[in-house]
């Protein structure tokens, strides 16, 4: 039996001719590669030097421009640009997180997740008497369910912001889709000597082993049982939901370095540096009636003198879903019979073991390669299977490793790496996706649209800026105890009687708003507006005293620039970062270091949340582009037009293609 999820969680021509009179297609064909963070100026720069013939092919068949992404440029926001083709004052995504005014506490923007409101205790047992809830919180109809209802059938794999998916043709969600902990994804680190570790991982957590004969035992730790309560930690009078575990076994061998595990009766051999197959792993919950499925991988970093041993986040099964990750709920199930266990979670490659040292540069590179090649197989198998209608498939790779690789191509950055293999990385990952489009340009046929797009482009990220910092030396930030500047986290020190405005996310700054946020003490009207002024003039003055370089190109006002019910849900004003600039670490989530603005050392080296005028995404097509300055919910309204259904009122773009 599989625990119910919301519980668990507590635990191509456009021609008349291709067309019917109702708008269902006759054998129509439109084909989507979704590429994240796919660049405009990397790729011509790759097909310049003659590594993207495929590319060129296509453009020379049809069409080439920049695609007009989201303010902010964030992934999340982006998407949601595409599925509704509304902006964020419609859907209601503004950045990854967004703040509880009436706690100023930061919130996951793509979904949310509330337990069972009704239980039974029994002694150390607790049994949820009703269903929980997942909801997706992105507002507004995607442009799958419009081509379904109007007869088309659709297949969108892995778009971003549709977890749990939408009821409406076969998908399989993606960006947003936790792990089994209810986490974007957290692995597991395990080693007997914690010398030079982090213990505290932003994305992970470590688990110090002892090695007893060469024998070492510990435990896969799952999500909270719903179904069991214990005393708290710390004296606390509140019980908790204790984590479910899963034991398993590593047998050193004396002389080589390979190690044999057991985990759950099965068996399987590592050398040191070498990855395990999936595994699938059984939590209980409660006794004989209810068990949590999951997958994880196992990869032995070393084996002596240190061991160090690395477990990928815990994946929902696709097999037995314990959370819906699907449309139909048991397509997952039918792709795993067909393709075999592969990652669920939202980003699998794993950018949080590199960034805190875990892996190194060639680790990382390996991982996020296994995951291009689980992608891989399934566009193979998904096109094999397309015979009418919209195919939709989205590739992380590309997003994934210019964030991660870009300070091995720059010899400017501050924290570059001179590495022969990984300093051609990105360019590896374009000619990948341009061998993906070769694959496509075979199953193209007269009655097939061809589009290439991506939500948004790339730049450096050299400078970070700790905005927060700079709104607290501006006089807009007041703190309670300033001596003691930067040593607490979301907004602990922070005086808000005396605070007229704070930013959160990456790119939000919010007025502490009376009547709004909970401390609130700037009056509506006049008063905000006077404040909204000052700020983006300041904004757009802010120097990197460094060097002298501006630091802000672009200040949006949320309440002028976009539309929609949503709009009360966003900031008050989005920053636009100059180019090499952009938010820091600590900034996001209330923390206030002494320095405004650092050099990002770390190997998160490449990103995009600045201006948008900036980092453009892509769209190629086999048709011309008609527009000459195509946005992302332009390219929303094309998809329709191409099966003959007309757009929604609500949205704001206009056809594109030919």
């Amino acid at each position: 039996m599989t625990l119910l999820p919301a519980s668990l969680l507590f635990l191509s021509a456009c021609s008349g001719d291709s067309r019917v009179g109702d708008g269902s297609p006759s054998g129509k064909k439109v084909l989507v590669l979704g590429i994240d963070g796919f660049d405009p100026k990397l790729l011509q720069r790759f097909m310049d030097e003659g590594h993207m013939p495929h590319f060129q092919e296509l453009i020379r068949q049809g069409d080439f421009k920049p695609l007009g992404t989201t303010m902010p440029p964030l992934s999340p926001v982006a998407w949601s640009t595409f599925i509704t083709g509304m902006n964020p004052g419609g859907h209601g995504i503004f950045d990854f997180i967004h703040r509880d005014p009436r706690t100023l506490q930061p919130l996951f923007s793509m979904s949310k997740v509330s337990p069972s409101e009704s239980n039974l205790s029994i002694g150390s047992w607790n049994l949820p008497l009703s269903a929980g809830k997942i909801e997706q919180l992105r507002q507004g109809e995607a442009f799958w369910e419009i081509l379904e209802r109007a007869g088309i059938p659709t297949t969108v794999f892995r778009i971003p912001v549709n977890f749990p998916p939408a009821s409406a043709g076969k998908t399989l969600s993606g960006m947003g889709t936790p792990d089994l902990l209810g986490t974007p994804g957290t692995f597991t680190f395990y080693t007997n000597d914690l010398f030079g570790v982090k213990m505290d991982p932003s994305g992970g957590r470590i688990v110090q082993v002892q090695v007893d004969e060469g024998t070492i035992r510990a435990e896969l730790e799952g999500p909270p049982n719903p179904f069991r309560l214990s005393p708290a930690d710390g004296g606390s009078d509140e019980p908790v939901h204790p984590e479910m575990k899963a034991g398993f076994t590593v047998y050193l061998d004396p002389a080589e370095a390979v190690a044999r595990f057991e985990v759950q009766g099965q068996e399987f051999i590592l050398k040191q540096g070498e990855w395990s197959d999936w595994i699938p792993i059984r939590f209980q919950a409660f006794p004989l009636l209810v068990d949590v499925s999951a997958t994880v991988r196992f990869y032995l970093q070393a084996v002596r003198p240190k061991f160090r041993l690395y477990t990928t986040p815990l994946q929902i099964d696709p097999r037995i879903p314990a959370m819906p990750i699907s449309q139909p709920e048991d397509w997952s199930h039918q792709l795993c019979e067909e393709l075999g266990y592969f990652y669920t979670q939202e980003l699998p490659e794993d950018t949080s073991a590199f960034s805190e040292g875990i892996f190194d540069g060639e680790e990382f590179w390996q991982q996020a390669q296994s995951v291009f090649q689980e992608r891989r197989r399934a566009f193979d198998h998904l096109l094999e299977d397309f015979q009418e209608g919209l195919l939709f498939f989205y590739f992380s790779s590309v997003d994934q490793g210019t964030h991660m690789l870009w300070r091995y191509m720059d010899p400017q950055h501050p924290g570059y790496v001179h590495h022969d293999k990984l300093q051609h990385g990105v360019r590896t990952l374009y000619q990948q996706m341009d061998e993906v489009l070769g694959r496509l340009l075979k199953a193209v046929d007269q009655r097939t649209t061809l589009i290439v797009m991506s939500d948004h482009g790339f730049s450096p990220f050299y400078w970070g800026v700790n905005l927060n910092t700079w709104l607290l030396e501006k006089g807009y930030i007041a703190l309670k105890e300033p001596s003691r500047q930067g040593k607490f986290p979301l907004f602990m020190n922070v005086d808000w009687g005396r605070t007229r405005a704070y930013a959160l996310g990456l790119n939000g700054i919010y007025v502490n708003l009376f009547g709004r946020e909970r401390d609130g003490i700037v009056l509506p009207g006049s008063d905000r507006e006077e404040l909204l002024d000052r700020l983006e003039a300041d904004l757009l003055d802010m120097k990197d005293t460094r060097n002298g370089q501006s630091a802000v190109s672009l200040v949006v006002r949320t309440d002028k620039e976009f539309q929609g019910p949503q709009l009360a849900q966003g900031p008050d004003l989005i920053v636009g970062y100059q180019w090499g600039y952009r938010s820091s670490w600590k900034s996001p989530l209330g923390e206030f270091p002494k320095e405004v603005f650092v050099d990002n050392q770390n190997a998160w080296s490449g990103d995009h949340s600045i201006d948008y005028r900036l980092v453009p995404g892509v769209l190629i097509s086999n048709r011309r582009i008609t527009l000459s300055e195509p946005a992302l919910y332009d390219l929303t309204v094309a998809l329709l037009d191409e099966f003959g259904v007309q757009k929604k009122p609500e949205m704001i773009g206009e056809d594109c293609l030919q």
